[in-house]
């Protein structure tokens, strides 16, 4: 009975790296390495076999594909590449050759192909020794003027996401400190440097990273734990934000746009907090959705780079197979702790009293909270009906 238990987790994890479109090979590494289950690639393919997993057989009826991209062209895909949609289509457990996504692409976002022909800057090259030797943190701005405010950090040598979060600040050094605080608890411990912007919200995580180096980083290092700098010179995350507007952010810039060039707002607490209340959970499901996607997707050779190619979550979390180590500094889950008390660790999407009589009106008007951009429009303007009638 014990062996058939292990048969059957060793299948939901074979599913589970099958359906983020891994291949073959990649999939034994992670079974091998995070999982300590070694089996041979015959196995492999026999699981494979048994859960009815294929790549290039047994394809998905054509009219589901296209069914699919056009729900996410439509919730605010128009931007991504067709290797980037191929990938969401095999999260979704749709199999499609990569040559049929993109001619589907051509055909149901003629317009989105063709932002996408851009030409290539040169850039200095960039360096960096293994995972966790230098994480790149910033917050980043275009919808900060509708109450959005998303801040990300980023690992220099594999490119994975530590965090991406959407709240209603960016500027409270407390819930900054939060993100990184909940991003050290996650793996278990600090990077060896951190970069950002200059600015006092980033004032708190300067000093935990700093006090857990002096604790518990008990090699000599001839790099600071903290280090700021322009922007110019924090190239990782600034280069990763223009990947963000290209396959989300644009299209929230698109909608919030609509709403205040047809006079639904104009930049009040009101229509700020209301914002926040309607559109905050499902701009932070999308974050998720880049965040993991992008996790997942290849990153190909560049000519004029020095850092390595493919997966950033099999580059983060097995350096060996780049001939490197992690570079993470261990730290205790007590100590961990401790620091999070000077954090703030945000509950609600606006402010607390706000949120509460939203929740009121709502159950008053027979409002509901929807999945989809265009429902939360609707519960936007009768909210902010509601409240206008009331408060003016």
């Amino acid at each position: 009975m014990g062996d058939v238990a292990v048969e059957r987790t060793t299948e939901q994890l074979v599913h589970q790296y099958f359906s983020l479109g891994f291949e073959h090979k990649e999939i034994l590494n992670y079974l091998k390495i995070l999982h300590n289950r070694c089996i041979s690639l015959r196995t492999l393919k026999r699981i494979l076999a048994k859960l009815h997993l294929y790549r290039r057989k047994h394809f998905s009826n054509i009219e589901d594909v296209v069914r699919f991209m056009e729900g996410e062209i439509e919730k605010g895909s128009q931007l991504h590449g067709y290797r980037w949609f191929h990938l969401k289509c095999l999260q979704n457990d749709l199999v499609v050759s990569q040559s049929i996504v993109r001619e589907l692409l051509c055909y149901l976002d003629p317009h989105g192909m063709e932002l996408r022909k851009r030409k290539r800057l040169r850039r200095r090259q960039y360096s960096n020794k293994g995972p966790n030797y230098l994480w790149h943190m910033d917050s980043y701005d275009k919808l900060k003027p509708y109450g959005i405010c998303i801040n990300g950090c980023i690992d220099g040598f594999s490119r994975q996401i530590i965090w991406l979060q959407a709240g209603p600040s960016s500027s409270d050094s407390k819930v900054i400190g939060g993100y990184y605080m909940n991003a050290l608890k996650m793996i278990k411990g600090c990077p060896k440097t951190l970069r950002s912007d200059f600015g006092t919200e980033n004032t708190l995580v300067e000093r935990m990273q700093k006090a857990l180096h002096q604790t518990f980083n008990e090699a000599t290092s001839e790099r600071p734990p903290f280090l700021y700098g322009s922007s110019t010179h924090n190239q990782r995350i600034e280069a990763w934000w223009s990947i963000l507007r290209k396959h989300n952010a644009q299209f929230w810039i698109n909608l919030f746009e609509m709403l205040r060039d047809d006079n639904l707002y104009d930049g009040t607490f009101l229509d700020k907090s209301l914002v926040q209340f309607c559109f905050m959970q499902l701009v932070q499901r999308d974050l998720d959705e880049v965040v993991l996607e992008w996790s997942v997707h290849k990153i190909r050779p560049s000519r004029n780079s020095n850092s390595p190619s493919g997966r950033p979550c099999i580059m983060f979390e097995m350096p060996s197979l780049y001939q490197t180590r992690s570079y993470l500094i261990e730290v205790p889950s007590f100590a961990l702790d401790a620091l999070s008390l000077d954090c703030l660790f945000q509950e609600y999407p606006c402010d607390e009293e706000f949120y509460q009589l939203c929740g009121i009106l709502m159950a008053e008007n027979d409002l509901r909270a929807e999945n989809d951009p265009y429902s939360a429009i609707d519960l936007y303007m009768n909210l902010r009906r509601i409240l206008k009638e009331i408060f003016v």
